[in-house]
Protein backbone atom coordinates (compact mmCIF):
# COMPACT_ATOMS: atom_id res chain seq x y z
CA UNK A 1 0.00 0.00 0.00
CA UNK A 2 0.95 3.47 -0.06
CA UNK A 3 2.23 5.43 2.18
CA UNK A 4 -0.86 7.78 1.70
CA UNK A 5 -3.33 4.55 2.09
CA UNK A 6 -1.19 4.20 5.21
CA UNK A 7 -1.97 7.89 6.55
CA UNK A 8 -5.44 7.71 6.15
CA UNK A 9 -5.57 3.86 7.95
CA UNK A 10 -3.87 5.18 10.54
CA UNK A 11 -6.00 8.57 10.92
CA UNK A 12 -8.63 5.67 11.11
CA UNK A 13 -7.92 5.14 14.28
CA UNK A 14 -7.41 6.75 17.82
CA UNK A 15 -3.80 7.45 19.22
CA UNK A 16 -5.18 6.38 22.29
CA UNK A 17 -6.40 2.71 21.06
CA UNK A 18 -3.00 3.05 18.70
CA UNK A 19 -0.45 3.12 21.63
CA UNK A 20 -2.68 0.85 23.86
CA UNK A 21 -2.48 -2.34 20.69
CA UNK A 22 1.10 -1.54 20.14
CA UNK A 23 1.48 -2.28 24.08
CA UNK A 24 -0.68 -5.28 24.20
CA UNK A 25 1.21 -6.75 21.15
CA UNK A 26 4.66 -5.84 22.68
CA UNK A 27 3.15 -7.54 26.20
CA UNK A 28 1.99 -10.57 24.33
CA UNK A 29 5.69 -11.30 21.94
CA UNK A 30 8.28 -9.37 24.14
CA UNK A 31 7.58 -9.86 27.56
CA UNK A 32 5.15 -13.58 27.53
CA UNK A 33 7.46 -14.63 24.53
CA UNK A 34 4.68 -15.10 22.33
CA UNK A 35 4.91 -15.52 18.33
CA UNK A 36 2.52 -14.20 15.81
CA UNK A 37 0.51 -15.44 14.43
CA UNK A 38 -0.81 -17.23 17.32
CA UNK A 39 -2.83 -20.04 17.68
CA UNK A 40 -6.36 -20.30 20.00
CA UNK A 41 -4.14 -22.41 22.07
CA UNK A 42 -1.20 -19.64 22.80
CA UNK A 43 -4.15 -17.37 23.46
CA UNK A 44 -5.62 -19.02 25.89
CA UNK A 45 -2.63 -20.39 27.67
CA UNK A 46 -1.69 -16.65 27.43
CA UNK A 47 -4.78 -15.30 28.94
CA UNK A 48 -4.67 -18.59 31.62
CA UNK A 49 -1.26 -17.52 32.59
CA UNK A 50 -2.30 -13.83 33.33
CA UNK A 51 -5.53 -14.35 35.11
CA UNK A 52 -5.64 -13.19 38.75
CA UNK A 53 -3.19 -10.09 37.55
CA UNK A 54 -5.04 -8.58 35.11
CA UNK A 55 -8.60 -7.73 34.98
CA UNK A 56 -10.76 -9.60 32.59
CA UNK A 57 -11.53 -5.67 30.95
CA UNK A 58 -7.34 -5.53 30.59
CA UNK A 59 -7.32 -9.20 29.20
CA UNK A 60 -10.64 -8.11 27.03
CA UNK A 61 -8.21 -4.92 25.37
CA UNK A 62 -5.44 -7.53 25.34
CA UNK A 63 -7.57 -9.55 22.69
CA UNK A 64 -9.05 -6.94 20.61
CA UNK A 65 -5.22 -6.12 20.22
CA UNK A 66 -4.25 -9.34 18.78
CA UNK A 67 -7.60 -9.74 16.89
CA UNK A 68 -6.69 -6.64 15.32
CA UNK A 69 -3.13 -7.54 14.84
CA UNK A 70 -4.39 -10.83 13.04
CA UNK A 71 -7.03 -9.49 10.93
CA UNK A 72 -4.54 -6.49 9.29
CA UNK A 73 -2.54 -9.26 8.25
CA UNK A 74 -4.88 -11.12 7.08
CA UNK A 75 -4.29 -14.17 9.22
CA UNK A 76 -7.89 -15.35 10.66
CA UNK A 77 -9.02 -14.16 13.95
CA UNK A 78 -7.97 -16.90 17.11
CA UNK A 79 -9.68 -14.76 19.74
CA UNK A 80 -12.82 -15.89 18.60
CA UNK A 81 -12.34 -19.77 18.90
CA UNK A 82 -14.51 -21.43 22.05
CA UNK A 83 -11.62 -22.13 23.92
CA UNK A 84 -10.22 -18.87 24.23
CA UNK A 85 -13.88 -17.31 25.33
CA UNK A 86 -14.85 -20.16 27.74
CA UNK A 87 -11.19 -19.64 29.26
CA UNK A 88 -11.95 -15.28 29.76
CA UNK A 89 -15.39 -16.73 30.79
CA UNK A 90 -13.92 -18.68 33.57
CA UNK A 91 -11.43 -15.82 34.85
CA UNK A 92 -14.29 -13.83 34.96
CA UNK A 93 -15.88 -16.63 36.99
CA UNK A 94 -12.69 -17.27 39.18
CA UNK A 95 -10.88 -13.99 39.37
CA UNK A 96 -14.02 -11.77 39.85
CA UNK A 97 -12.92 -8.13 40.58
CA UNK A 98 -14.93 -5.36 42.05
CA UNK A 99 -14.73 -2.52 39.50
CA UNK A 100 -13.54 1.06 40.66
CA UNK A 101 -15.16 4.37 39.94
CA UNK A 102 -14.31 7.34 40.53
CA UNK A 103 -16.89 9.54 42.98
CA UNK A 104 -18.83 11.80 41.12
CA UNK A 105 -18.51 15.49 41.82
CA UNK A 106 -21.37 16.47 43.21
CA UNK A 107 -22.89 19.72 42.71
CA UNK A 108 -21.94 21.27 46.60
CA UNK A 109 -18.68 20.08 45.74
CA UNK A 110 -18.36 21.85 42.06
CA UNK A 111 -19.32 24.89 44.00
CA UNK A 112 -16.89 24.69 46.83
CA UNK A 113 -14.10 24.43 44.10
CA UNK A 114 -15.29 27.49 41.63
CA UNK A 115 -15.35 29.35 45.08
CA UNK A 116 -11.83 28.57 46.04
CA UNK A 117 -10.85 29.21 42.43
CA UNK A 118 -12.36 32.39 42.25
CA UNK A 119 -10.92 33.63 45.33
CA UNK A 120 -7.32 32.89 43.57
CA UNK A 121 -8.63 35.40 40.61
CA UNK A 122 -9.65 38.60 42.94
CA UNK A 123 -6.95 37.73 45.32
CA UNK A 124 -3.95 37.04 43.18
CA UNK A 125 -0.99 39.44 42.84
CA UNK A 126 0.82 37.31 40.54
CA UNK A 127 -0.07 36.33 37.07
CA UNK A 128 0.60 32.65 36.53
CA UNK A 129 -1.73 31.68 39.86
CA UNK A 130 -4.72 34.50 38.19
CA UNK A 131 -4.56 32.23 34.62
CA UNK A 132 -4.93 29.26 36.46
CA UNK A 133 -7.34 29.61 37.89
CA UNK A 134 -9.35 31.04 35.12
CA UNK A 135 -8.34 28.42 33.02
CA UNK A 136 -9.13 25.87 36.40
CA UNK A 137 -12.20 27.37 36.60
CA UNK A 138 -13.59 27.09 32.96
CA UNK A 139 -12.33 23.60 32.63
CA UNK A 140 -14.25 22.70 35.32
CA UNK A 141 -17.40 24.03 34.40
CA UNK A 142 -17.62 23.17 30.92
CA UNK A 143 -16.45 19.34 32.16
CA UNK A 144 -19.71 18.71 34.50
CA UNK A 145 -22.22 20.73 32.45
CA UNK A 146 -21.50 19.08 29.23
CA UNK A 147 -20.01 15.50 31.02
CA UNK A 148 -16.76 15.63 28.69
CA UNK A 149 -13.98 13.09 29.16
CA UNK A 150 -10.64 14.77 29.79
CA UNK A 151 -9.46 14.06 26.02
CA UNK A 152 -12.42 15.87 25.28
CA UNK A 153 -11.86 18.42 27.24
CA UNK A 154 -8.00 19.10 25.92
CA UNK A 155 -9.27 18.69 22.09
CA UNK A 156 -11.41 22.12 22.33
CA UNK A 157 -10.84 24.31 19.94
CA UNK A 158 -11.56 28.58 20.06
CA UNK A 159 -12.87 28.57 16.47
CA UNK A 160 -15.20 25.54 16.72
CA UNK A 161 -16.84 27.39 20.04
CA UNK A 162 -19.32 29.83 19.07
CA UNK A 163 -20.65 31.94 22.29
CA UNK A 164 -24.07 33.71 22.19
CA UNK A 165 -23.63 36.17 25.53
CA UNK A 166 -25.88 35.24 28.64
CA UNK A 167 -27.77 32.60 26.33
CA UNK A 168 -25.54 29.77 25.16
CA UNK A 169 -22.22 28.13 23.76
CA UNK A 170 -22.13 25.84 21.28
CA UNK A 171 -19.05 23.41 20.95
CA UNK A 172 -18.00 21.46 18.00
CA UNK A 173 -16.38 18.46 18.11
CA UNK A 174 -14.91 17.02 14.92
CA UNK A 175 -14.64 13.28 16.51
CA UNK A 176 -15.35 11.78 19.88
CA UNK A 177 -15.03 8.15 20.96
CA UNK A 178 -18.97 7.39 20.64
CA UNK A 179 -18.53 9.13 16.96
CA UNK A 180 -17.29 6.67 15.54
CA UNK A 181 -17.36 7.67 11.97
CA UNK A 182 -15.90 11.33 12.45
CA UNK A 183 -18.54 13.27 11.28
CA UNK A 184 -18.32 15.66 14.27
CA UNK A 185 -21.00 16.87 16.53
CA UNK A 186 -22.00 20.11 18.27
CA UNK A 187 -22.74 20.11 21.85
CA UNK A 188 -24.74 23.20 23.55
CA UNK A 189 -24.23 24.10 27.21
CA UNK A 190 -26.61 26.89 28.36
CA UNK A 191 -25.43 30.25 30.29
CA UNK A 192 -26.39 29.82 33.69
CA UNK A 193 -27.26 32.60 36.74
CA UNK A 194 -24.37 30.55 38.64
CA UNK A 195 -21.54 27.85 38.27
CA UNK A 196 -21.62 29.13 34.66
CA UNK A 197 -19.91 27.64 31.86
CA UNK A 198 -19.88 30.32 29.18
CA UNK A 199 -18.77 33.44 31.27
CA UNK A 200 -16.40 31.06 32.52
CA UNK A 201 -14.84 30.48 29.29
CA UNK A 202 -15.53 33.69 27.71
CA UNK A 203 -13.17 34.75 31.08
CA UNK A 204 -10.25 32.75 29.95
CA UNK A 205 -10.55 33.69 26.57
CA UNK A 206 -10.36 37.03 27.24
CA UNK A 207 -7.58 36.32 29.68
CA UNK A 208 -5.53 34.20 26.76
CA UNK A 209 -6.21 36.98 24.16
CA UNK A 210 -6.24 34.16 21.29
CA UNK A 211 -8.82 33.26 18.61
CA UNK A 212 -7.90 30.14 17.87
CA UNK A 213 -6.10 27.32 18.65
CA UNK A 214 -6.76 25.14 21.80
CA UNK A 215 -8.87 26.35 24.67
CA UNK A 216 -7.35 24.62 27.70
CA UNK A 217 -3.42 25.32 27.58
CA UNK A 218 -0.28 25.43 30.22
CA UNK A 219 0.50 28.07 31.95
CA UNK A 220 3.85 28.33 33.13
CA UNK A 221 5.88 30.17 36.17
CA UNK A 222 5.87 33.44 34.50
CA UNK A 223 2.91 33.45 33.47
CA UNK A 224 3.08 32.59 29.52
CA UNK A 225 -0.01 30.95 28.24
CA UNK A 226 1.08 27.84 25.63
CA UNK A 227 0.73 27.13 22.18
CA UNK A 228 -0.05 23.77 22.88
CA UNK A 229 -3.03 22.02 24.53
CA UNK A 230 -2.77 20.38 28.02
CA UNK A 231 -2.36 16.39 27.61
CA UNK A 232 -5.31 14.71 28.56
CA UNK A 233 -3.18 12.89 31.40
CA UNK A 234 -2.71 15.85 33.38
CA UNK A 235 -6.32 16.63 34.12
CA UNK A 236 -6.43 13.87 36.84
CA UNK A 237 -3.68 16.34 39.18
CA UNK A 238 -5.32 19.34 37.66
CA UNK A 239 -8.29 18.78 39.04
CA UNK A 240 -6.84 17.11 42.53
CA UNK A 241 -5.23 19.84 43.21
CA UNK A 242 -8.54 21.91 42.78
CA UNK A 243 -9.66 19.64 44.90
CA UNK A 244 -7.08 19.58 47.60
CA UNK A 245 -7.04 23.34 47.12
CA UNK A 246 -10.84 23.26 48.12
CA UNK A 247 -10.52 21.24 51.58
CA UNK A 248 -12.19 17.90 49.65
CA UNK A 249 -10.28 14.34 49.70
CA UNK A 250 -8.93 14.68 46.26
CA UNK A 251 -7.67 10.68 45.93
CA UNK A 252 -11.71 10.12 45.90
CA UNK A 253 -11.81 12.06 42.28
CA UNK A 254 -10.70 11.43 38.47
CA UNK A 255 -11.46 12.93 35.70
CA UNK A 256 -14.45 10.76 35.13
CA UNK A 257 -15.81 12.27 38.42
CA UNK A 258 -17.41 15.41 36.39
CA UNK A 259 -19.04 13.25 33.72
CA UNK A 260 -19.94 11.45 36.68
CA UNK A 261 -21.13 14.01 39.14
CA UNK A 262 -23.32 15.45 36.09
CA UNK A 263 -25.22 12.13 35.46
CA UNK A 264 -26.03 11.88 38.44
CA UNK A 265 -27.21 15.61 38.80
CA UNK A 266 -29.38 15.03 35.68
CA UNK A 267 -30.70 11.88 37.26
CA UNK A 268 -31.46 13.41 40.48
CA UNK A 269 -33.46 16.25 38.83
CA UNK A 270 -35.68 14.39 36.77
CA UNK A 271 -34.11 13.35 33.37
CA UNK A 272 -35.04 10.34 31.89
CA UNK A 273 -32.67 8.08 30.64
CA UNK A 274 -33.16 8.36 27.12
CA UNK A 275 -32.73 12.30 27.55
CA UNK A 276 -29.46 11.90 29.61
CA UNK A 277 -27.86 9.29 26.96
CA UNK A 278 -28.76 12.13 24.03
CA UNK A 279 -27.29 14.89 25.87
CA UNK A 280 -24.21 12.99 27.03
CA UNK A 281 -23.71 11.11 23.88
CA UNK A 282 -24.26 7.24 24.84
CA UNK A 283 -25.51 5.03 22.62
CA UNK A 284 -25.51 2.17 25.66
CA UNK A 285 -28.06 1.96 28.40
CA UNK A 286 -25.39 0.30 30.10
CA UNK A 287 -22.55 2.69 29.78
CA UNK A 288 -25.11 5.61 31.26
CA UNK A 289 -25.89 3.14 33.91
CA UNK A 290 -22.17 3.51 35.17
CA UNK A 291 -21.70 6.47 35.58
CA UNK A 292 -25.42 7.62 37.52
CA UNK A 293 -24.64 6.98 41.05
CA UNK A 294 -27.59 5.60 42.59
CA UNK A 295 -29.33 7.59 45.33
CA UNK A 296 -31.46 6.37 47.95
CA UNK A 297 -31.64 2.37 48.78
CA UNK A 298 -32.58 0.42 51.56
CA UNK A 299 -30.76 2.07 54.32
CA UNK A 300 -30.93 1.79 58.31
CA UNK A 301 -32.85 5.08 58.01
CA UNK A 302 -35.35 3.70 55.50
CA UNK A 303 -35.86 0.17 57.52
CA UNK A 304 -36.62 2.23 60.42
CA UNK A 305 -39.00 4.09 58.71
CA UNK A 306 -40.97 1.32 57.00
CA UNK A 307 -40.99 -0.88 60.62
CA UNK A 308 -43.06 2.74 62.09
CA UNK A 309 -45.42 2.04 59.61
Amino acid sequence: MSQEVDRYIEAATRSNTRRSYRAAIEHFEVSWGGFLPATSETIARYLADHAGVLSANTLKTRLAALAQWHLSQGFPDPTKAPVVRQVLKGIRFLHPRQEKQASPLQLQELEQCVIWLEQGIRASTDLPTRRRCLRDRALLLIGFWRAFRSDELCRLEIEFIAVTPGKRMAIYLPWSKVDRDNRGQTYQAPALARLCPVQAYQDWCDEMRETKGPVFRGVDRWGHVAAQALHPHSVIPLLRKILKGAGLPAERYSSHSLRRGFATWATRNGWDQKSLMSYVGWRDPKSALRYVEASGGFSRETAHALLQQ
